[in-house]
């Protein structure tokens, strides 16, 4: 799929979106219905959803109330910190709860994936998102509406897919 080109003043992000608690199918939608009705952003493409088995602290658990997982891209006026607070305060309306537990079940959980390809570190956000290149959740999204992304310095999206054991997935 061919993206359009982003206009001048704007960037395009990647987000990755994800719910395993309540009514996920509702969630992701009222989360994407909130992202695109947020003055400075604009929605470019979105994935299907797709059901994903849950990763927890010991790996993928069979046991655990499934995922359903969608990634779109959005361009926006927003720098990279206030993206992500977007992205937060959207969570918090719908119910997540943050706790020191890092892979919780949760109502609504938004990751920025990537922010103009640019790499980042800093207090609270790395860019591209860590773990992004392994997860299939992330990337069998995203390559569906973006066949010729790529993740900065770890390549383009559907070779790190392919490159993943999809056991689970």
């Amino acid at each position: 799929m061919s993206l359009p080109e982003v206009e001048s003043g704007w960037h395009r992000a990647v987000l990755a979106l994800g719910s395993n608690l309540g009514e996920r199918d509702d969630e992701l939608f009222r989360a994407v219905a909130d992202l695109k009705a947020t003055e400075g952003i604009r929605l470019v493409a979105e994935s299907n959803v797709h059901e994903t088995v849950a990763l927890t602290e010991s790996g993928y658990d069979e046991s655990a109330p499934k995922y359903i997982n969608q990634v779109i891209i959005v361009d926006t006026v927003w720098e990279p910190q206030a993206l992500l607070q977007i992205a937060l305060s959207i969570e918090a309306r719908h119910g997540r709860v943050r706790t020191d537990e890092r892979y919780a079940s949760r109502t609504l959980d938004i990751d920025l994936i990537d922010y103009d390809g640019e790499v980042l570190a800093s207090e609270g956000l790395t860019l591209p998102h860590p773990r992004a290149h392994e997860r299939v959740f992330v990337l069998a999204p995203w390559a569906e509406i973006d066949s010729d992304a790529s993740i900065a310095g770890k390549g383009n999206v559907l070779d790190l897919l392919g490159g993943l054991d999809k056991a689970g997935q």
